[in-house]
């Protein structure tokens, strides 16, 4: 009787044992296809990442939003007009030089409004290039968890027993489960940040029609700001990813099963924190608000 509880309860061990190796690998099987995704998602511009959404904010913009920019512009070289003919002791010491420079201006600021997605592109191509140079760097370093340590580790969990094995067991359903939830908040990250991005360009030519003008063209170049800490946003996610690539190389090597399931977890819930302030930081850095 007692060789048969034995056995029944060897059955149970060897029954945990291969379920929590399986959750074990299937975990950093989803981190590396995580870390991945953003890599991908990371790297491609607004055009590339949905053609159709693209299609549509750019059909938008320069149907809705472009005559309005249009009317904007009219207002400010008028200002910009009346104020350069009156600074001069009301007209008294005006010079031709300054007409001239207002039609240069002119030109300017109707050529920048009519290429407005020709530069807002172009920012995002800038930043994209260097986003894609780092995926190339990083890429290599996308891999956790190596066969020889798992076998370490599933050596240690050999020497456990049952009711060891058990709660290890539901310890491991639970950082799986909140693993699911940090990947879900990755997820709304990546997406979050391209419609952020979409949001921006659609509206794009109103704050490019006050480029030129001194007062209201302060307008104009917080938007410039805005659209390069989007773009470089991409950049400081990559960073992140990197960081955290190389801090979860070790984790295969802890001296426990514990402390390589929470290792995991915890580097984790650190790529998903610093993910979210990217934005902020991103901003803080390139001085837009």
């Amino acid at each position: 009787m007692d060789s048969l509880l034995e056995k029944i309860f060897e059955w149970i061990r060897q029954g945990l044992i291969d379920s929590i190796m399986a959750s074990f690998t299937g975990m950093y099987d989803t981190i590396n296809q995580k870390v991945g995704e953003i890599a991908g998602q990371v790297g491609q511009t607004p055009e590339a990442f949905n053609s159709g959404v693209f299609s549509m904010i750019r059909n938008l913009s320069e149907t809705a939003v472009l005559p309005i920019a249009g009317m904007i512009l009219t207002f400010v070289m008028c200002y910009e007009l009346i104020s350069m003919i009156t600074e001069k002791n009301n007209m008294h010491e005006f010079d031709t030089f300054n007409l001239y420079k207002w039609i240069f201006k002119t030109f300017v600021a109707v050529y920048i409004l009519t290429h407005t997605f020709d530069i807002v592109m172009g920012v995002f191509e800038l930043g994209q290039s260097v986003v894609n140079r780092s995926a190339g760097i990083i890429s290599g370093s996308l891999n956790v968890g190596a066969r020889t340590e798992m076998d370490a580790l599933r050596a240690e969990m050999e020497a456990m027993g049952v009711w060891e094995l058990i709660g290890l067991w539901f310890e491991m359903n639970i950082i799986g489960l909140c693993l699911q939830a940090i990947s879900i908040c990755i997820f709304l990250i990546i997406f979050g940040r391209m419609l952020e991005i979409y949001l921006t360009v659609s509206i794009a030519p109103i704050p490019l029609a006050t480029m030129v003008n001194r007062e209201w063209g302060q307008m104009g170049n917080n938007y410039l700001k805005s659209l390069f800490a989007l773009a470089f946003q991409g950049f400081l996610i990559m960073v992140c990813v990197a960081i955290y690539a190389v801090l979860v190389q070790s984790i295969p090597t802890a001296s426990s099963i514990h402390e390589a399931i929470w290792g995991t977890a915890g580097y984790t819930i650190l790529l998903c924190f610093t993910l979210f302030k990217t934005g902020s930081l991103s901003k803080a850095l390139f001085g837009a608000h």
